[in-house]
């Protein structure tokens, strides 16, 4: 699924007071969107971003029962991984486990109705060894 050429973007919306309200998560992979369908964003609401920075992975997926959907855990690492990055960026936060390399802020609009923060999701610099989606179903 992960390819060498695709852009992700993630836009988190607060309000007035910095907890959260929802994300929306979009990568582009083999001419495709893949939206965010996991449940995360739900899972998340009402919480301050600093619980949300302390969610692990493992406990996500137990959270929301995606122990046997292997393709739902990528998704919602990928999820878990840009609205982190983009909370501590937000907040001025460093931390050893958050990768702010590779999500990025493009923009905060402050609004009266809260604050909607915007980034890029580069993709990783080395992506394990994967045959493209149009070679899956070749005989070798």
């Amino acid at each position: 699924m992960p390819c060498s050429d695709s852009s992700s973007g993630l836009n988190i919306w607060l309000d007035a007071n910095d907890r959260f309200l929802k994300f929306d998560f979009a990568k582009i992979t083999c001419s495709s969107e893949i939206k965010g369908t996991t449940g995360y964003s739900r899972f998340c609401v009402g919480l301050t971003l600093p619980e949300i920075l302390d969610h692990s992975f493992l406990s996500l997926v137990e959270s929301l029962n995606l122990q046997a959907d292997e393709e739902q855990q990528f998704i919602l690492h990928l999820e878990w991984e840009a609205l982190r990055s983009g909370i501590a960026q937000y907040l001025g936060v460093e931390r050893d486990d958050i990768d702010r390399e590779r999500c990025q802020i493009t923009s905060i609009e402050h609004t009266g109705e809260g604050i909607e923060i915007s980034e890029v999701v580069l993709p990783p610099k080395e992506l394990p060894k994967i045959l493209p989606c149009s070679l899956g179903d070749k005989p070798a």
